[in-house]
Protein backbone atom coordinates (compact mmCIF):
# COMPACT_ATOMS: atom_id res chain seq x y z
CA UNK A 1 0.00 0.00 0.00
CA UNK A 2 1.21 3.58 -1.04
CA UNK A 3 1.26 6.67 0.72
CA UNK A 4 -1.98 8.41 1.75
CA UNK A 5 -0.78 11.66 0.92
CA UNK A 6 -0.13 10.78 -2.90
CA UNK A 7 -3.89 9.94 -2.91
CA UNK A 8 -4.57 13.84 -2.04
CA UNK A 9 -1.87 14.65 -4.39
CA UNK A 10 -3.41 12.37 -7.51
CA UNK A 11 -7.24 13.43 -6.15
CA UNK A 12 -6.14 17.31 -6.41
CA UNK A 13 -5.02 16.43 -9.60
CA UNK A 14 -7.78 14.81 -11.22
CA UNK A 15 -10.24 16.96 -9.66
CA UNK A 16 -9.08 20.40 -10.42
CA UNK A 17 -6.53 19.80 -13.49
CA UNK A 18 -7.14 16.58 -15.56
CA UNK A 19 -10.90 17.60 -16.72
CA UNK A 20 -9.91 20.80 -17.85
CA UNK A 21 -6.75 18.97 -20.12
CA UNK A 22 -9.24 16.38 -21.22
CA UNK A 23 -11.59 19.12 -22.39
CA UNK A 24 -8.96 21.11 -24.43
CA UNK A 25 -7.20 17.98 -25.73
CA UNK A 26 -10.54 16.54 -27.05
CA UNK A 27 -11.55 19.56 -29.04
CA UNK A 28 -8.02 19.41 -30.73
CA UNK A 29 -8.39 15.82 -31.02
CA UNK A 30 -11.59 15.90 -33.06
CA UNK A 31 -10.28 18.31 -35.01
CA UNK A 32 -7.04 17.19 -35.84
CA UNK A 33 -8.30 13.56 -36.03
CA UNK A 34 -10.65 14.14 -39.29
CA UNK A 35 -7.18 15.92 -40.97
CA UNK A 36 -5.25 13.30 -40.22
CA UNK A 37 -6.04 11.69 -43.31
CA UNK A 38 -4.87 14.45 -45.55
CA UNK A 39 -1.68 15.43 -43.59
CA UNK A 40 -0.21 11.46 -41.96
CA UNK A 41 2.40 14.09 -39.74
CA UNK A 42 -0.77 14.99 -37.23
CA UNK A 43 -0.59 11.39 -36.20
CA UNK A 44 2.23 12.08 -33.38
CA UNK A 45 -0.03 15.30 -32.19
CA UNK A 46 -2.76 12.96 -32.02
CA UNK A 47 -1.45 10.53 -29.68
CA UNK A 48 -0.18 13.09 -27.71
CA UNK A 49 -3.91 14.65 -27.48
CA UNK A 50 -5.50 11.39 -26.99
CA UNK A 51 -3.20 10.96 -24.22
CA UNK A 52 -4.44 13.87 -22.36
CA UNK A 53 -7.84 12.52 -23.53
CA UNK A 54 -6.60 9.59 -21.10
CA UNK A 55 -5.67 12.04 -18.15
CA UNK A 56 -8.48 11.60 -15.88
CA UNK A 57 -8.43 7.84 -15.69
CA UNK A 58 -4.69 7.64 -15.59
CA UNK A 59 -4.74 10.12 -12.68
CA UNK A 60 -7.98 7.96 -11.19
CA UNK A 61 -5.76 5.04 -11.19
CA UNK A 62 -2.63 6.83 -9.49
CA UNK A 63 -4.83 7.71 -7.00
CA UNK A 64 -6.43 4.41 -6.29
CA UNK A 65 -2.74 2.98 -5.98
CA UNK A 66 -1.45 5.64 -3.98
CA UNK A 67 1.34 6.32 -6.66
CA UNK A 68 3.97 8.33 -6.67
CA UNK A 69 4.31 11.17 -9.45
CA UNK A 70 7.71 10.07 -10.43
Amino acid sequence: MGNPIWFIFWFLIFWFISFFVAFFAAFCYIILYVLEVIFSGLSGLNNLLLQGIQFPHYCAQAMLDCKSPL
